[in-house]
């Protein structure tokens, strides 16, 4: 099988959408000889954050000499960004043997229990990481937990970065009801860190770990402030306390998995995150910053960061969101602190009109210039003059940009796609 023949193949599968539950995955990891079983883990779920203290704990344990596979999700640009040992992406022929070994699998599944892109993928994965004899996986959930595919596995620590607003249709309508969801990663006897600190959410939480007899650590906005920090490449008040709840496990797993203080410094130093509040200098002298702000908390996160950053200056804001968001609050958040407002769609079926966003930015922020364009392609040259340009409100968009601005090593616009789902 060729790799766009995987490719392709892998966008068949999202016509069976998304599916909450475990029954499938795990039948289809048996059918692959249960890999997950070879594996050691650490279960990231949480509403922001994830991704950035994926990256910092693979940082840091990489640094420590381990072989460490990570295992995130939405990809930017690459299917390949999905899956990586040691930070290298799985290569383009090892998608394709993988792929093709699926297949004959997925036929001993009845057509309306077909698994789903998500399913597939993440047995994929487990498949490549136990070949490649990884002694350690930072296994980031899709949605939610406790039906997520990826809860198959039996972690070293669960984490749960933190509790916020997003994919209520899903999760739930209060904190509570969403921190249900994400503690189904919790399992008994597992250590469990967390950097929630609202209270509803941070109840549940602690009941869960407390059935379960799983040791607790809370992690206070305090130690986001801890010296070890202060190199953290990523810039953000919020991917600091993401720090602290790496540190927090990394501590927690000290007698499983050894770590010493210069391992976590080189890991921190030497960490990269692409999209979060990255910050880029064009050929022309323009700096742009890309930040995924893709729900009302990391457009608040997004703020705060240009409020202690960039103080001096109001940046031109480049914004696409999602139409399931809460759309409104965000641009009600984002747009007071911008001199001029371009909206874009986002390439997404999902994508909130242009015109809507418009309409609220003004609002929000009557003094603004606000316009609309049909691309970001188009917006990138309508502000190309502009010293400073932000482009924020979804990660699918941020992957877009970087393509745009030749940020990422690959050119592939059409797996950018496969990021799209729908339940069924």
């Amino acid at each position: 099988m060729s790799y766009s023949a995987a490719i392709q193949f892998l966008y068949s599968l999202r016509w069976f959408g998304a599916k909450f539950g475990l029954t499938n995955t795990f039948k289809l990891a048996e059918l692959a000889g249960n890999p997950q079983n070879r594996l050691r883990f650490v279960h990231v779920a949480g509403t922001n954050g994830k991704g950035s203290t994926c990256a910092i704990l693979e940082g840091i344990y990489r640094a420590a000499g381990l072989r460490v596979g990570l295992f995130t999700s939405p990809h930017l640009v690459a299917f390949s960004e999905r899956i990586q040992v040691n930070r290298r992406l799985i290569p383009e022929d090892e998608v394709a043997r993988q792929v093709e070994a699926m297949r004959p699998l997925l036929k001993q599944f009845p057509q309306e229990e077909h698994p789903t892109f998500f399913e597939v993928v993440t047995v994929m994965a487990l498949r490549y990481l136990a070949t490649q004899e990884c002694d350690l996986v930072i296994w980031e959930t899709g949605l939610g937990g406790r039906l997520d595919a990826t809860n198959i596995v039996q972690p070293l620590a669960s984490i749960i970065t933190n509790i916020q607003y997003d994919h209520q249709k899903y999760l739930g309508e209060s904190l509570a009801s969403i921190a249900g969801e994400k503690a189904g990663i919790i399992k008994p006897g597992v250590p469990v860190i967390t950097g929630t600190d609202v209270p509803e959410a941070l109840e549940v939480i602690r009941r869960t770990a407390a059935q379960l007899g799983a040791p607790l650590t809370l992690v206070s906005g305090a130690e986001a402030q801890q010296p070890l920090l202060n190199d953290l490449p990523l810039l953000g008040e919020h991917q600091r306390m993401n720090g602290a709840v790496a540190l927090a496990t990394v501590r927690a797993l000290q007698t499983v998995v050894p770590c010493n203080r210069e391992n976590i410094g080189q890991g921190l130093s030497r960490l990269q995150w692409p999209g979060r509040l990255q910050l880029v200098t064009r050929s022309t002298g323009q700096k742009v910053l890309l930040d995924g702000a893709h729900n009302v908390s990391g457009a608040e996160c997004l703020a705060a960061a240009l409020k202690t950053y960039f103080a001096e200056t109001r940046p031109v804001l480049i914004l696409g969101i999602l139409r399931d968001k809460d759309w409104l609050h965000m641009c009600d958040t984002l747009a007071p602190l911008a001199g001029r407002i371009v909206l874009v769609p986002v390439h997404s079926e999902r994508t909130a009109e242009p015109h809507g966003l418009a309409e609220a930015c003004q609002r929000a922020n009557p003094v603004a210039d606000v316009t609309e364009c049909a691309s970001l392609s188009e917006a990138l040259t309508a502000t190309g003059s502009e010293e400073f340009v932000a482009i924020a409100g979804s990660l699918y968009l941020i992957g877009e940009a970087m393509e745009l601005l030749h940020l990422s090593p690959v050119k592939v616009a059409e797996e950018r796609s496969l990021n799209e789902w729908s339940v069924r």
